[in-house]
């Protein structure tokens, strides 16, 4: 979490999210975490649709991009008849 705070309850999820500006506040990545988490309390859905969706919504300006030299090559690839 920003500030070095850790997020333990559900109810510190909760403040977390009312105490964000208007700005932030109404963006879809957070809307749709307070669904989430309205959902576990609520109707005692999986607290992990929470988790998902508070982490999403923190790290909305994070891109996500694919490294091709962290790939790891297979070693025991068969050879295919048409390779031969």
């Amino acid at each position: 979490m920003p500030g070095g705070k850790k997020v333990i309850t559900l109810r510190d999820a909760a403040h977390y999210i009312t105490k964000l500006p208007k700005a932030e506040h109404v963006a879809d990545e957070w809307q749709a975490a307070m669904q989430a988490l309205l959902l576990v309390v609520e109707h005692d859905g999986p607290t992990m649709f929470a988790r998902i969706g508070i982490i999403r919504a923190l790290n909305r300006h994070v891109d996500r991009v694919f490294d091709p030299s962290r790939k790891d090559k297979h070693r025991g690839r068969r050879k295919l008849a048409r390779d031969q």
